[in-house]
């Protein structure tokens, strides 16, 4: 007997071949009948006008911390995700020792958009090494999850204060690459880093990995070579173009470690030339028999920016000794007319995300304050015959630094639309990036997903729903190697979701009150999602929780296996 039929659906198997009206088969956490299946069930579904898919797999999140309080890892799951991967950009929390767990949680506060009260309350660090943390994780969890090592956490595990403003020497380049041998022996899925500009510890200073010398961060790539199924992740840049340094190194690390290196995040902004510039880093790869894989949104870059957080905004000239001030020190800094227009001068010309007059009040907290919600800065300015920017910083102030700030989007149009569809189209790239899981007051991205198998399949007509299956299941699937996921196909994990075409799309985004600590977040679910299995045993029914624990945590070696790059396949 069946564990579960899903009866009826029209079923999109992850291959992009065209769906077909069928039935699917469930028993022991696989899938073992697809077609017309008559074998009785304890549970059947009626699956008709649905669609019967494999479950959605997220390549870049930041759940390390999250899945230790939320072993749903809310709201991923809501969306269709049953598979995730985190451990991204070179930030984790494990392998850790008590002199170093403080930095590490405040690092993540900074760089990820954590609350460190947060990470206080919740993380009780009761592990020192990657396979201890992934032991905790084991039966806790609802999805499947899987996580790289982290270079800025051994980087500070190895050298302590001296990782950040320090080159390493022989000896502890040696001991960082025992650590993530020892990780990836436990089943980490590989080694990610981060040379980007933005990324800054809670001090201002740039976050270890960025004082590591290219010889350090090779020699650490190296070491996936000897791990089977086993990937490298990095953020090269937070610069608009890449230099052939940046192109350099991800081949360089590819041919070190014999993996691809997948990197984080192409957009569109800057159009053909800046993507062009881009891609490059696949095709210099190719060329060298390495692999290296841009990801990319399918959805225009939204943000909600605070001068709570400070993140995005530090990355201004001149701003970062502001933003990282203590609490009450940056609110009296922001009073003071003197800094007031060091800001203002050092945000000139600046980004998109920085034209204060289009920037939108989005939240405000101080009642005086109610009245500008949802106004631009520069229609608040107008009303008040200010300055925009002392328009801004009066609100900000009286919010006490809390105000939501949306800035204009410039991404948009049906120009970057057209883009963004030849980049899911392009098999150089693979959709992912979501950061799911970090940046809680920030960004949305945590729905893309939804959003491309839903309104771009549906309403915009920019792909079809076959491919946007594939390219959110089988293809994240095999860059990572996994084992039996991404595809509907008999002997495979059960992974599945079941959703209506005609209305599935992202719901409202909203801020609760949920953290640990009584700290808030943005979040969502979708509408049009009926059911989201893993493992065969359902997690998400009609966009609630149903409370079970199913997840496998992945394993390297395990769970995956290893993927040639060119020159080995």
């Amino acid at each position: 007997m069946l564990d579960l039929l899903l009866e009826g659906g029209t079923v999109v198997d992850g291959t992009g071949a065209e769906g077909f009206l069928g039935d699917v088969g469930v028993r022991d956490g696989r899938i073992v009948a697809i077609g017309t299946v008559d074998e009785p069930a304890r549970r059947t579904l009626n699956a008709t006008g649905r669609v019967v898919a494999p479950g959605f797999v997220d390549p870049h999140t930041h759940y390390d911390a999250q899945i230790l309080w939320d072993g749903g890892v809310s709201p991923s799951p809501l969306h269709g995700v049953t598979t995730i991967v985190g451990g991204n950009c070179g930030f984790t929390i494990a392998p850790v020792s008590p002199s170093t767990t403080d930095y590490i949680m405040r690092m993540l506060a900074r760089v990820e958009g954590m609350p460190v009260a947060t990470l206080e309350a919740a993380l009780n660090f009761r592990w020192s090494t990657f396979g201890q943390w992934l032991d905790v994780l084991e039966g806790a969890i609802a999805v499947n999850a899987g996580f790289l090592v982290g270079h800025s956490t051994m980087r500070r595990l190895v050298m302590g204060e001296s990782a950040v403003g320090t080159v390493a020497t022989e000896e502890q380049v040696a001991e960082m690459m025992a650590l993530a041998h020892q990780s990836m022996d436990a089943g980490a899925l590989g080694f990610s880093t981060s040379r980007a500009g933005s990324h800054r510890d809670h001090r201002g200073d740039p976050v270890p990995s960025r004082h590591a010398s290219i010889e350090e961060t090779l020699a650490l790539a190296s070491t996936v070579r000897d791990h089977a199924g086993t990937i490298m992740e990095i953020v090269p840049t937070a610069e608009f173009y890449f230099t052939d340094d940046d192109i350099a190194l991800m081949t360089d690390m590819s041919l070190a470690g014999r993996r691809s290196v997948n990197w984080n995040l192409l957009g569109v902004l800057g159009g053909e030339e800046k993507i062009r510039n881009k891609m490059a880093s696949a095709d210099h790869a190719q060329a060298r028999g390495a692999r290296v894989i841009p990801l990319t949104l399918p959805d225009p870059q939204a943000m909600r920016l605070s001068f709570e957080t400070g993140f995005v905004y530090d990355m201004l000239p001149g701003w970062g000794d502001v933003m990282t001030m203590p609490h009450a020190d940056r609110v009296r800094s922001l009073r003071d007319p003197q800094v007031r227009r060091q800001l203002e001068d050092g945000s000139r010309g600046g980004p998109w995300w920085a034209v204060w007059e289009d920037t939108t009040f989005s939240q405000t907290f101080a009642p005086a304050n109610a009245r500008w919600e949802g106004r631009t800065a520069g229609e608040v300015a107008q009303e008040r015959e200010t300055g925009v920017f002392d328009a801004l910083c009066d609100v900000i102030v009286a919010d006490d630094l809390r105000t939501g700030l949306v800035p204009l989007s410039i991404d948009d149009t049906d120009e970057n639309w057209r883009l963004r569809s030849e980049l899911w189209r392009d098999p150089r790239v693979v959709v992912g990036g979501s950061d799911a899981g970090a940046h809680l007051d920030t960004i949305w991205t945590f729905n893309c997903i939804s959003s491309l198998v839903g309104p771009s399949v549906r309403d915009r007509g920019l792909i079809a729903l076959e491919e946007a299956v594939r390219l959110v299941t089988d293809v994240p699937a095999r860059m990572y190697g996994l084992i039996d996921r991404g595809r509907l196909e008999v002997g495979w994990h059960a992974d599945i979701v079941v959703f209506d075409p005609r209305t599935l799309a992202p719901e409202p985004v909203r801020a609760v009150d949920d953290l640990p600590s009584g700290g808030w977040r943005l979040t969502g679910g979708a509408r049009g999602m009926d059911h989201v299995f893993v493992n065969g045993v359902e997690i998400v029914s009609h966009g609630e929780y149903t409370g079970a624990r199913p997840g496998t945590v992945l394993r390297s070696g395990r769970s995956t296996r290893t993927v040639p790059i060119p020159a080995d396949a």
